[in-house]
Protein backbone atom coordinates (compact mmCIF):
# COMPACT_ATOMS: atom_id res chain seq x y z
CA UNK A 1 0.00 0.00 0.00
CA UNK A 2 1.39 3.42 -0.91
CA UNK A 3 1.79 6.27 1.58
CA UNK A 4 -1.00 8.13 -0.23
CA UNK A 5 -3.26 5.13 0.29
CA UNK A 6 -2.28 4.98 3.93
CA UNK A 7 -3.42 8.58 4.31
CA UNK A 8 -6.65 8.10 2.41
CA UNK A 9 -7.71 4.81 3.95
CA UNK A 10 -7.12 5.77 7.58
CA UNK A 11 -4.68 2.98 8.41
CA UNK A 12 -4.49 4.42 11.94
CA UNK A 13 -7.67 2.46 12.71
CA UNK A 14 -5.85 -0.85 12.20
CA UNK A 15 -5.12 -2.85 15.37
CA UNK A 16 -1.38 -2.30 15.00
CA UNK A 17 0.52 -0.21 17.52
CA UNK A 18 2.09 3.04 16.34
CA UNK A 19 5.59 1.57 16.17
CA UNK A 20 4.38 -1.38 14.09
CA UNK A 21 2.64 1.03 11.72
CA UNK A 22 5.83 3.07 11.39
CA UNK A 23 7.78 -0.12 10.68
CA UNK A 24 5.26 -1.15 8.04
CA UNK A 25 5.56 2.17 6.20
CA UNK A 26 9.36 2.06 6.48
CA UNK A 27 9.60 -1.50 5.16
CA UNK A 28 7.31 -0.83 2.21
CA UNK A 29 6.94 2.76 0.95
CA UNK A 30 10.20 4.08 2.34
CA UNK A 31 12.23 1.08 1.26
CA UNK A 32 11.04 1.51 -2.33
CA UNK A 33 11.78 5.24 -2.27
CA UNK A 34 15.14 5.22 -0.44
CA UNK A 35 17.35 5.30 -3.55
CA UNK A 36 15.43 8.24 -5.03
CA UNK A 37 15.59 10.12 -1.71
CA UNK A 38 19.33 9.48 -1.48
CA UNK A 39 19.93 10.75 -5.02
CA UNK A 40 17.77 13.83 -4.56
CA UNK A 41 15.07 12.77 -7.03
CA UNK A 42 12.45 12.73 -4.26
CA UNK A 43 11.59 14.74 -1.17
CA UNK A 44 9.24 12.25 0.54
CA UNK A 45 6.52 14.59 1.82
CA UNK A 46 3.76 11.97 1.47
CA UNK A 47 5.79 9.38 3.35
CA UNK A 48 6.58 11.87 6.14
CA UNK A 49 2.88 12.67 6.46
CA UNK A 50 2.06 8.96 6.53
CA UNK A 51 4.55 8.51 9.37
CA UNK A 52 2.85 11.40 11.14
CA UNK A 53 -0.58 9.81 10.70
CA UNK A 54 0.87 6.61 12.16
CA UNK A 55 1.94 8.56 15.25
CA UNK A 56 5.69 8.88 14.70
CA UNK A 57 5.92 12.63 15.40
CA UNK A 58 3.91 12.81 18.62
CA UNK A 59 5.48 10.15 20.83
CA UNK A 60 7.76 12.53 22.75
CA UNK A 61 4.97 14.98 23.61
CA UNK A 62 2.33 13.20 25.69
CA UNK A 63 -1.19 14.57 26.31
CA UNK A 64 -0.60 14.80 30.08
CA UNK A 65 2.33 17.17 29.55
CA UNK A 66 4.97 14.52 30.18
CA UNK A 67 7.68 13.75 27.63
CA UNK A 68 8.92 10.45 26.21
CA UNK A 69 11.98 11.03 24.08
CA UNK A 70 12.85 7.34 24.06
CA UNK A 71 9.69 6.36 22.15
CA UNK A 72 10.39 9.05 19.55
CA UNK A 73 13.94 7.72 19.20
CA UNK A 74 12.60 4.21 18.63
CA UNK A 75 10.53 5.52 15.74
CA UNK A 76 13.47 7.37 14.21
CA UNK A 77 15.58 4.23 14.60
CA UNK A 78 13.07 2.10 12.66
CA UNK A 79 13.05 4.68 9.88
CA UNK A 80 16.85 4.92 9.99
CA UNK A 81 17.25 1.18 9.47
CA UNK A 82 15.86 1.77 5.98
CA UNK A 83 16.98 5.30 5.03
CA UNK A 84 19.36 7.62 6.84
CA UNK A 85 18.15 10.70 4.98
CA UNK A 86 14.58 10.09 6.12
CA UNK A 87 15.76 9.40 9.67
CA UNK A 88 17.36 12.85 9.57
CA UNK A 89 14.07 14.38 8.40
CA UNK A 90 12.31 12.44 11.16
CA UNK A 91 14.66 14.05 13.65
CA UNK A 92 13.91 17.48 12.11
CA UNK A 93 10.15 16.93 12.41
CA UNK A 94 10.33 15.61 15.96
CA UNK A 95 12.62 18.45 16.98
CA UNK A 96 10.27 21.06 15.54
CA UNK A 97 7.52 19.60 17.73
CA UNK A 98 9.93 19.69 20.68
CA UNK A 99 10.55 23.41 20.11
CA UNK A 100 6.86 24.26 19.97
CA UNK A 101 5.86 22.09 22.93
CA UNK A 102 8.51 23.77 25.10
CA UNK A 103 7.55 27.33 24.16
CA UNK A 104 5.75 29.54 26.68
CA UNK A 105 3.87 31.18 23.80
CA UNK A 106 0.37 29.74 24.23
CA UNK A 107 -0.93 31.24 20.97
CA UNK A 108 1.88 29.62 18.98
CA UNK A 109 1.41 26.25 20.70
CA UNK A 110 -2.32 26.28 20.11
CA UNK A 111 -1.91 27.06 16.41
CA UNK A 112 1.02 24.85 15.43
CA UNK A 113 1.67 22.03 17.90
CA UNK A 114 -1.03 19.58 16.83
CA UNK A 115 -0.46 20.09 13.06
CA UNK A 116 3.26 19.38 13.56
CA UNK A 117 2.73 16.37 15.82
CA UNK A 118 0.22 14.89 13.36
CA UNK A 119 2.46 15.46 10.35
CA UNK A 120 -0.05 17.70 8.60
CA UNK A 121 2.51 20.48 8.98
CA UNK A 122 6.11 19.59 8.10
CA UNK A 123 9.23 21.48 9.02
CA UNK A 124 12.79 21.72 10.21
CA UNK A 125 15.04 22.96 12.99
CA UNK A 126 17.29 25.83 11.85
CA UNK A 127 19.65 25.70 14.84
CA UNK A 128 22.88 24.71 13.12
CA UNK A 129 24.29 28.25 12.96
CA UNK A 130 22.98 29.26 16.40
CA UNK A 131 24.35 26.13 18.07
CA UNK A 132 27.75 26.79 16.55
CA UNK A 133 27.62 30.45 17.56
CA UNK A 134 27.00 29.57 21.21
CA UNK A 135 30.33 27.74 21.32
CA UNK A 136 32.43 30.29 19.44
CA UNK A 137 32.57 28.43 16.12
CA UNK A 138 30.51 30.85 14.00
CA UNK A 139 28.84 34.22 14.40
CA UNK A 140 25.06 34.38 14.60
CA UNK A 141 23.85 35.17 11.10
CA UNK A 142 20.40 36.64 11.77
CA UNK A 143 19.73 40.10 13.22
CA UNK A 144 16.37 41.27 14.51
CA UNK A 145 15.08 44.80 15.02
CA UNK A 146 12.18 45.46 17.41
CA UNK A 147 9.12 46.99 15.70
CA UNK A 148 5.46 47.38 16.63
CA UNK A 149 3.95 43.94 17.13
CA UNK A 150 7.14 41.95 16.67
CA UNK A 151 10.53 41.95 14.94
CA UNK A 152 12.10 42.61 11.55
CA UNK A 153 14.71 39.97 10.68
CA UNK A 154 17.59 40.22 8.20
CA UNK A 155 20.43 37.84 7.32
CA UNK A 156 20.93 34.37 5.93
CA UNK A 157 21.31 30.75 6.98
CA UNK A 158 23.41 28.39 4.83
CA UNK A 159 21.56 25.10 5.44
CA UNK A 160 18.19 24.25 6.92
CA UNK A 161 16.58 20.86 6.20
CA UNK A 162 13.13 19.31 5.88
CA UNK A 163 11.82 22.45 4.21
CA UNK A 164 9.46 23.33 1.40
CA UNK A 165 7.34 26.28 0.35
CA UNK A 166 4.71 25.58 3.03
CA UNK A 167 7.01 24.37 5.83
CA UNK A 168 8.02 25.83 9.20
CA UNK A 169 11.31 25.95 11.06
CA UNK A 170 12.69 27.40 14.26
CA UNK A 171 15.82 29.51 14.50
CA UNK A 172 17.52 32.14 16.64
CA UNK A 173 18.39 35.74 15.88
CA UNK A 174 20.27 38.46 17.72
CA UNK A 175 18.73 41.74 18.79
CA UNK A 176 20.38 44.33 16.54
CA UNK A 177 20.33 46.85 19.42
CA UNK A 178 21.56 44.48 22.13
CA UNK A 179 23.90 41.63 21.16
CA UNK A 180 23.32 39.92 24.52
CA UNK A 181 19.63 39.47 23.70
CA UNK A 182 18.78 36.45 21.54
CA UNK A 183 15.26 35.60 20.30
CA UNK A 184 14.05 32.22 19.07
CA UNK A 185 11.45 32.46 16.33
CA UNK A 186 9.23 30.21 14.25
CA UNK A 187 9.54 30.93 10.52
CA UNK A 188 6.89 30.22 7.89
CA UNK A 189 8.54 29.47 4.54
CA UNK A 190 5.40 30.71 2.77
CA UNK A 191 6.26 34.29 3.76
CA UNK A 192 7.43 36.20 0.64
CA UNK A 193 10.22 37.86 2.63
CA UNK A 194 12.10 34.61 3.24
CA UNK A 195 13.70 33.00 0.18
CA UNK A 196 14.63 29.32 -0.13
CA UNK A 197 17.85 28.92 -2.09
CA UNK A 198 18.86 25.54 -3.61
CA UNK A 199 22.10 24.04 -2.28
CA UNK A 200 24.91 22.43 -4.22
CA UNK A 201 24.62 18.62 -4.40
CA UNK A 202 25.75 16.77 -1.30
CA UNK A 203 27.60 13.47 -0.84
CA UNK A 204 24.29 12.13 0.48
CA UNK A 205 21.02 13.53 1.86
CA UNK A 206 20.00 15.39 -1.31
CA UNK A 207 16.35 14.43 -0.84
CA UNK A 208 16.08 16.06 2.59
CA UNK A 209 14.58 19.39 1.50
CA UNK A 210 17.75 21.29 2.42
CA UNK A 211 17.99 24.95 1.44
CA UNK A 212 19.85 28.12 2.16
CA UNK A 213 17.62 30.87 3.57
CA UNK A 214 17.67 34.60 2.86
CA UNK A 215 15.69 36.85 5.21
CA UNK A 216 14.68 40.05 3.45
CA UNK A 217 13.56 42.29 6.33
CA UNK A 218 11.01 39.64 7.28
CA UNK A 219 8.37 40.57 9.85
CA UNK A 220 8.03 38.09 12.73
CA UNK A 221 4.91 38.76 14.77
CA UNK A 222 4.97 38.22 18.54
CA UNK A 223 2.80 35.14 18.13
CA UNK A 224 5.64 33.56 16.10
CA UNK A 225 8.22 34.03 18.87
CA UNK A 226 9.13 30.71 20.46
CA UNK A 227 11.13 32.44 23.20
CA UNK A 228 11.82 36.12 23.78
CA UNK A 229 14.81 35.08 25.90
CA UNK A 230 16.39 32.35 23.81
CA UNK A 231 19.24 31.29 26.06
CA UNK A 232 17.20 29.94 29.03
CA UNK A 233 14.88 28.31 26.50
CA UNK A 234 17.81 26.62 24.74
CA UNK A 235 18.98 25.23 28.06
CA UNK A 236 15.55 23.62 28.39
CA UNK A 237 15.48 22.07 24.90
CA UNK A 238 19.15 21.28 24.29
CA UNK A 239 19.25 17.75 25.74
CA UNK A 240 16.18 16.69 23.77
CA UNK A 241 17.60 18.27 20.61
CA UNK A 242 20.73 16.14 20.90
CA UNK A 243 19.25 12.92 22.30
CA UNK A 244 16.72 12.63 19.48
CA UNK A 245 19.68 12.32 17.09
CA UNK A 246 20.45 8.94 18.64
CA UNK A 247 17.78 7.43 16.39
CA UNK A 248 19.81 8.32 13.29
CA UNK A 249 22.88 6.60 14.73
CA UNK A 250 21.05 3.51 16.00
CA UNK A 251 19.15 2.97 12.76
CA UNK A 252 22.29 3.16 10.67
CA UNK A 253 24.19 0.83 13.00
CA UNK A 254 21.42 -1.75 13.09
CA UNK A 255 21.35 -1.99 9.31
CA UNK A 256 25.14 -2.10 9.05
CA UNK A 257 25.24 -4.93 11.57
CA UNK A 258 22.63 -6.72 9.47
CA UNK A 259 24.70 -6.18 6.32
CA UNK A 260 27.73 -7.73 8.02
CA UNK A 261 25.69 -10.67 9.28
CA UNK A 262 24.38 -11.39 5.79
CA UNK A 263 27.90 -11.60 4.35
CA UNK A 264 28.80 -14.53 6.59
CA UNK A 265 27.32 -17.19 4.31
CA UNK A 266 29.47 -16.25 1.32
CA UNK A 267 32.38 -14.30 2.81
CA UNK A 268 32.61 -15.51 6.39
CA UNK A 269 35.69 -17.60 5.65
CA UNK A 270 37.67 -14.44 4.84
CA UNK A 271 35.75 -11.78 6.80
CA UNK A 272 36.74 -13.58 9.98
CA UNK A 273 40.19 -12.01 9.52
CA UNK A 274 38.80 -8.50 9.90
CA UNK A 275 39.39 -7.01 13.34
CA UNK A 276 35.81 -5.86 13.92
CA UNK A 277 32.88 -8.24 13.71
CA UNK A 278 29.12 -7.60 13.82
CA UNK A 279 28.94 -9.02 17.35
CA UNK A 280 31.33 -6.29 18.53
CA UNK A 281 29.12 -3.56 17.10
CA UNK A 282 25.95 -5.16 18.45
CA UNK A 283 27.48 -4.93 21.92
CA UNK A 284 28.48 -1.29 21.38
CA UNK A 285 25.03 -0.41 20.08
CA UNK A 286 23.36 -2.03 23.10
CA UNK A 287 25.58 0.04 25.40
CA UNK A 288 24.73 3.26 23.55
CA UNK A 289 21.00 2.50 23.61
CA UNK A 290 21.11 1.76 27.35
CA UNK A 291 22.92 5.04 28.02
CA UNK A 292 20.52 7.03 25.85
CA UNK A 293 17.51 5.44 27.55
CA UNK A 294 18.88 6.49 30.92
CA UNK A 295 19.49 10.06 29.74
CA UNK A 296 16.01 10.30 28.21
CA UNK A 297 14.48 9.84 31.64
CA UNK A 298 15.47 13.39 32.72
CA UNK A 299 15.68 15.63 29.61
CA UNK A 300 15.17 18.83 31.62
CA UNK A 301 18.11 18.18 33.95
CA UNK A 302 20.30 21.30 33.61
CA UNK A 303 23.16 20.10 35.80
CA UNK A 304 26.66 20.26 34.29
CA UNK A 305 27.19 16.56 34.99
CA UNK A 306 24.07 15.54 33.06
CA UNK A 307 24.89 17.86 30.15
CA UNK A 308 28.38 16.37 29.91
CA UNK A 309 26.88 12.87 29.74
CA UNK A 310 24.53 13.94 26.94
CA UNK A 311 27.33 15.48 24.89
CA UNK A 312 29.61 12.51 25.47
CA UNK A 313 26.87 10.05 24.48
CA UNK A 314 26.27 11.95 21.25
CA UNK A 315 29.99 11.92 20.47
CA UNK A 316 30.25 8.17 21.02
CA UNK A 317 27.14 7.52 18.92
CA UNK A 318 28.50 9.50 15.96
CA UNK A 319 31.94 7.95 16.07
CA UNK A 320 30.61 4.42 16.46
CA UNK A 321 28.21 4.89 13.54
CA UNK A 322 31.10 5.73 11.22
CA UNK A 323 33.14 2.76 12.48
CA UNK A 324 30.22 0.40 12.02
CA UNK A 325 29.43 1.60 8.49
CA UNK A 326 33.12 1.41 7.59
CA UNK A 327 33.20 -2.18 8.80
CA UNK A 328 30.06 -3.00 6.80
CA UNK A 329 31.83 -1.79 3.65
CA UNK A 330 34.88 -3.95 4.39
CA UNK A 331 32.72 -6.99 5.12
CA UNK A 332 30.78 -6.43 1.89
CA UNK A 333 33.94 -6.24 -0.22
CA UNK A 334 33.68 -5.31 -3.88
CA UNK A 335 29.90 -5.76 -3.93
CA UNK A 336 29.62 -2.95 -1.36
CA UNK A 337 31.44 -0.65 -3.75
CA UNK A 338 28.65 -0.91 -6.31
CA UNK A 339 26.40 2.16 -6.32
CA UNK A 340 23.26 0.02 -6.09
CA UNK A 341 24.53 -1.67 -2.92
CA UNK A 342 23.24 -0.39 0.40
CA UNK A 343 26.59 -0.60 2.18
CA UNK A 344 28.07 2.39 0.35
CA UNK A 345 24.92 4.44 1.07
CA UNK A 346 25.08 3.60 4.75
CA UNK A 347 28.70 4.74 4.87
CA UNK A 348 27.84 8.09 3.29
CA UNK A 349 24.93 8.50 5.67
CA UNK A 350 27.13 7.60 8.64
CA UNK A 351 29.49 10.45 7.86
CA UNK A 352 26.48 12.77 8.06
CA UNK A 353 25.68 11.52 11.58
CA UNK A 354 29.22 12.53 12.53
CA UNK A 355 29.10 16.00 10.93
CA UNK A 356 25.50 17.18 11.47
CA UNK A 357 25.33 19.80 14.22
CA UNK A 358 26.67 19.20 16.78
CA UNK A 359 29.47 17.61 14.77
CA UNK A 360 32.25 15.45 16.17
CA UNK A 361 34.70 18.34 16.33
CA UNK A 362 32.14 20.62 17.99
CA UNK A 363 31.28 17.96 20.55
CA UNK A 364 34.97 17.54 21.37
CA UNK A 365 35.31 21.31 21.76
CA UNK A 366 32.24 21.44 24.00
CA UNK A 367 33.67 18.73 26.25
CA UNK A 368 37.05 20.45 26.35
CA UNK A 369 35.43 23.75 27.34
CA UNK A 370 33.41 22.22 30.18
CA UNK A 371 34.70 22.35 33.74
CA UNK A 372 36.41 19.13 34.79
Amino acid sequence: MTSAALLENGTNSAPLGWLERVGEIASNDLNRAAADIDSGKLYPADILRAFGKAGAWRQHILPDGKVDLLSAIKGITLIGEVCGATAFMAWCQNTLGWYIANSDNAILREKYLEPVLSGRQLGGTGLSNPMKSFFGIEKLRLKAKRVDGGWRVKGNLPWVSNLGADHLFGTICENADDATHKIMILVDCADPNVTLLPCDPFLAMDGTGTYGLQFNDMFIAEEMVLADQAMPYVERIRAGFILLQAGMAAGNMRDCISIMERTKASLGHVNCYLDEQPEDFAKSLAEIETLVADLCATPYDRSPAYWRRVVDARLVAGEMTVKCAHAAMLHSGARGYVMANRAQRRLREAYFVAIVTPATKQLRKMLADMPA
